[in-house]
């Protein structure tokens, strides 16, 4: 393994990624990694930068409050890789690197020269990971493919909201974020083969393939039982009790879809004997008679207040808890043992928190190392530290725009 340069800790710290990817699908993985301690270093368009910088919320007109947590744990160099220079100072990074990390529409580092056979013959160990709306194959992928395309390809849109109204979407971006995820997954497995073999390979990680992924036994439903799924709002049918209920002040969040558990909620509702009625004798008894017994337990539950609720569902063992929003997770006494949201020193925001690292490893965890950087803020710890360009070499790159 090639060693890094800086600050390094955590299981991946002897890994090197070359992120060249914009907003979420591409540079979420590289979040990922860069949590677990690779070298991600972040290539931007001079002058220009990834578009995540401004998108999303901003305050007082500072750079986006997305930016600092897709960015964290990345180093940022310039490179203009449309010009044939910039593209011979990526193949010359590609030799000093583990991974390469893309997100553009699937022929386009084809067209720059930078196809994975050349860069393989640079670096036979390179792990190339691209993530794409639908995949570097078939004849949907010189499509452009946002996030919202794959979700509803890939059947979650469908889906998610009221049955009453159109078809919704997940208030976050969760196809570009699966894509990313499963791209990560895929990752770590070539890395693992080329432990064994020396070889590297293409990870090919396609939104609307990740968010299908996810969906259970949708297909299998259709293709044996003729059977689609259809929106459901807060319930998934034929699993109950599983579902928002009202208190006196509020909502609560009751899953006792599960025999033993569904006993036990009846027993804090003082009537043990309504687990041994017919109707909800058994999880299909229950999936039956589904809005009947949402009513009845809804009805119990109005009766008391939310505190009330939840220490009788910790009592009895029956899981429980509220809709949290940032407020409730920013005071909550299990987020703050685990340092689930932690305060990050940042050069424009101050002290700035956010989610931490997850999941948490107990030998090497992962860690927020550092902010999100300017753009181009490791120039020249990249171009001269690392790759050794002399100054002439430097100051050419620069005055032809290429970094």
């Amino acid at each position: 393994m090639i060693k890094p340069v800086q600050f390094q800790s955590g299981a991946l710290a002897d890994l090197r990624v070359l992120e060249l990817g914009t907003l979420l699908a591409g540079p979420f993985c590289g979040q990922l990694l860069g949590d677990m301690g690779a070298e991600v270093i972040k290539i931007e368009p001079p002058n220009q930068g990834d578009p995540m910088r401004v998108w999303g919320r901003q305050k007082h007109g500072d750079p986006s409050l997305w930016w600092p947590v897709v960015a964290r744990n990345k180093k940022s160099i310039t490179l203009d890789l449309r010009q044939s220079a910039g593209q011979q100072v990526l193949k010359e990074l590609v030799g000093k690197a583990d991974f390469l990390l893309e997100n553009f529409r699937p022929g386009t580092m084809e067209k720059w020269g930078l196809d994975y056979p050349t860069l393989a013959a640079i670096n036979p160990r390179l792990i190339m990971i691209r993530v794409s709306g639908y995949g570097q194959t078939g004849p949907y992928a010189h499509r452009a493919g946002f996030g919202a395309i794959g979700e509803a390809m890939g059947g979650l849109r469908y889906v998610v909201g009221d049955p009453a109204s159109p078809p919704s979407r997940v208030g976050i971006s969760i196809g570009d974020s699966l894509a990313a995820t499963f791209a990560c997954v895929g990752a770590l497995s070539a890395l693992h083969y080329r432990e064994r073999t020396g070889r590297g390979q293409v990870v090919d990680s396609a939104i609307y393939e990740a968010v299908l992924q996810m969906m259970e036994s949708l297909i299998t439903e259709y293709d044996q039982a003729g059977f689609i799924r259809e929106r459901t709002g807060a319930i998934l049918p034929n699993v109950a009790p599983s579902n928002v209920y009202p208190t006196t002040e509020g909502w609560v969040l009751i899953a006792a879809n599960q025999d033993t558990v569904f006993r036990r909620l009846c027993e804090a509702m003082g009537d043990p004997s309504l687990a041994q009625r017919a109707e909800y004798v058994d999880h299909q008894a229950r999936g039956a008679h589904q809005q009947e017994l949402d009513e009845l337990i809804g009805r119990w539950t109005a009766t008391l207040s939310t505190s009330a609720v939840l220490d009788l569902m910790d009592r009895h063992g029956v899981p429980a808890g509220l809709i949290y929003r940032p407020p409730d997770m920013l005071t909550d006494p299990q987020f703050a043992a685990r340092e689930a949201i932690v305060t990050v020193k940042h050069p424009q925001f101050g002290d700035l928190r956010m989610q931490n690292v997850a999941p948490k490893l107990s030998e090497t965890p992962g860690a927020i190392r550092s902010p999100s950087p300017e753009l181009g803020q490791h120039n020249d710890a990249i171009y001269a530290g690392l790759m050794g360009y002399p100054a002439e070499r430097i100051a050419e790159l620069r005055r032809n725009k290429v970094i």
